[in-house]
């Protein structure tokens, strides 16, 4: 992790689980980002959040909803602005929703909000999504020096992770330490893949 030098970054849906957990980490570190930015859809609920912007100036709580494009061009002009022009170096989609159910329960409406959270919004904030997506524009942007991977973070112990019926197997921090370990030693030769927070390759 000693080369892993990033200047800023933004994760989303970062108010708990791994998003928080990651944005902790990152703070944790012996050479921290000059700037991090935590989003998440309602800051002034984000009581651990604002807790830890309390002791770090270095991490800015951003208002963020993926699913809207006039919630995404705020936040984004707003991160824009606190850069001054120095750009943005990581960029974690993190943000997502999931709901145990059953066939027989499904709804259209919520297929829809799934997939307008998890692949949608992700896109719109990055053009850099899930799957073939993904692939595509780690192509596109591979020539600027920018890398794009989907990272399978593992069952984590979350509020999304665990039910009523299965405990995941691994905690949060565990999980986070292994993402933050895959990412110190990220490539060239690993954009477009489907990762998991070991660094091993998954097939798509």
């Amino acid at each position: 992790m000693a080369g892993f030098n990033v200047h800023s970054i933004l994760v989303t849906g970062a108010n708990r689980g791994i998003g928080f957990e990651l944005v902790k980490q990152f703070l944790e570190r012996s050479n921290p980002p000059e700037k991090i930015f935590a989003t998440c859809r309602n800051p002034d609920g984000a009581q651990e959040l604002k807790n830890l912007a309390s002791r770090h100036p270095n991490l800015v709580i951003v208002q963020l909803e993926v699913t809207d494009p006039v919630s995404i061009k705020a936040a984004a002009a707003r991160v824009e602005g606190l850069l001054k022009g120095s750009g943005l170096n990581l960029l974690i989609n993190n943000a997502g929703i999931v709901k145990t159910t059953t066939l027989e329960a499904e709804t259209p409406e919520y297929m829809s909000q799934v997939y307008a959270t998890n692949t949608i919004g992700p896109l719109v904030i990055s053009q850099a999504a899930l799957n073939m997506l993904t692939k595509c524009q780690s192509l596109a942007y591979r020539e600027l020096g920018i890398l794009c991977i989907a990272l399978h973070p593992g069952w984590l112990q979350t509020t999304m992770g665990n039910t009523s019926d299965y405990q995941a197997p691994m905690t949060v921090d565990e999980g986070v330490r292994g993402i933050m370990n895959t990412l110190a030693k990220l490539s060239e030769k690993e954009t477009g893949a489907f990762i998991n927070w070991e660094g091993n390759l998954l097939p798509w």
